[in-house]
């Protein structure tokens, strides 16, 4: 089992800040400058998501669908490639990387994912182009001087719809794996040191398939990450397309359904894989760590009405927290498993009260799931998250 060794980091205590998107609270995401400053602000990995070009390429986007992160939609020469998809289920109307070459991909301007909350980082917008896998790897390398050596945190975008299900505007099957182009290009670059790589997806069967045959094929070994949808609602999507085609659950999942009260069906939610027993062999078959959404492991609820905590004339704080921890967390962390949860964002609308009332930094929110024992988390605003980490470690200090 791949695991980042948590001597290798001494005077962090094995605790790292995860730059989610790069420093996306700052830069457009996912772009060259959102994740040079994001390492320079101390982040320990950048979070590159990757999709593939028409020719193969991983680029690196939050969605296949890029017209909410460029401006696509204000190329002419390319408005006959507007279509509707279906992603895991979702219907969804706009442009797709796996309609355009890297070259016509590198031809679009990045722009800021959620405007009307990062109003600041419009004035970035048109600056900055769509980055290659590679091209992070080679930003990550240069960035790392002076004995310090940033990773790099992939995360697989829909990789059953990029394998299987997924086709090009002309009607061809996609019919790429993200993961072998993942792995490939690592190699390619150079890139396989287990200490600097986690991999993560939201789907169970590509990070089995890479743990089992990917990975060994290639004479590498990375710790791999279980990300985890809304425990309540949503779905894995491998689980829901492999149940619902009549796939060998047993030769894709071995022996995961077995540990899922009712086995792997299309209708298994996410909760029914945050047990105790599934966590168990997660970590006996494949994983190094789970990355929760941190609204389930620390419970909200409503704030009625929602209060203007910032003073900027805008009441956009509306939860508060419930003092509940989801038993996922001790469980995980009992099994051996890192828990990295996401996302932490620094903007008031993304924050929520203790139960007691009292308006909660991202900073404080930072520090609360160290304290209860995540060795990391994903963050918009990587300085905050290093500003945490610097005062728990502090705070945890026995003085003389």
């Amino acid at each position: 089992m791949s695991t980042i060794d948590q001597n290798d980091r001494p005077q962090h205590q094995g605790l790292i800040v995860i730059g989610h998107r790069g420093a996306s609270g700052y830069r457009p995401e996912h772009t060259l400058e959102s994740y040079r400053l994001a390492i320079r602000q101390g982040a320990d990995f950048i979070e590159p998501d990757l999709v593939a070009t028409r020719d193969g390429v991983l680029v690196v986007r939050h969605e296949n669908e890029i017209s909410g992160t460029t401006d696509v939609a204000a190329h002419p020469e390319f408005a006959s490639r507007r279509t509707t998809k279906v992603i895991d289920g979702v219907s969804m109307t706009g442009w797709f990387t796996e309609d355009f070459t890297l070259a016509e991909l590198k031809t679009l301007r990045a722009k800021e994912r959620i405007p009307a909350i990062r109003p600041a980082n419009t004035r970035f917008d048109g600056m900055y182009t769509i980055p290659t896998l590679a091209e992070v790897i080679a930003l990550v390398k240069r960035e790392s001087r002076h004995g310090r050596k940033v990773g790099i945190y992939p995360e697989t975008k829909h990789p059953t719809y990029f394998a299987r299900e997924g086709r090009r505007i002309d009607g061809r099957p996609i019919a790429i794996s993200l993961g072998a182009k993942l792995v490939e290009t690592l190699v390619a670059e150079g890139f396989t040191d287990p200490k600097r790589i986690y991999v993560q997806s939201f789907e169970f069967a590509n990070l089995i398939e890479l743990k089992r045959q990917l990975m060994p094929a290639a004479g590498i070994d990375l710790p791999l990450v279980q990300l985890y949808d809304d425990f309540n609602e949503a779905r894995p999507y491998d689980v829901v397309y492999n149940a619902s085609h009549g796939s060998d659950m047993n030769a894709l999942y071995g022996g995961l359904a077995g540990q899922v009260e009712g086995g792997l069906t299309a209708s298994t939610r996410y909760g029914a894989l945050a047990t105790e027993p599934v966590l168990q062999w997660m970590t006996a078959n494949y994983a190094s760590g789970v990355g929760p959404w941190k609204g389930n492991l620390l419970p909200r609820q409503p704030l009625a009405p929602p209060v203007d905590a910032n003073g900027d004339g805008k009441a956009e704080l509306a939860g508060q927290g419930t003092a509940l921890v989801h038993p996922m967390l001790a469980w995980a962390l009992k099994a051996g498993l890192q828990v990295h949860p996401y996302t932490l964002r620094a903007e008031e609308t993304f924050l929520a009260q203790t139960p007691g009332g009292v308006t909660q930094s991202v900073v404080a929110e930072a520090m609360q799931l160290y304290g209860l024992g995540a060795q990391g988390f994903f963050i918009d605003q990587p300085d905050q998250g290093v500003l945490a980490r610097e005062m728990f470690l502090k705070l945890s200090r026995l003085e003389p």
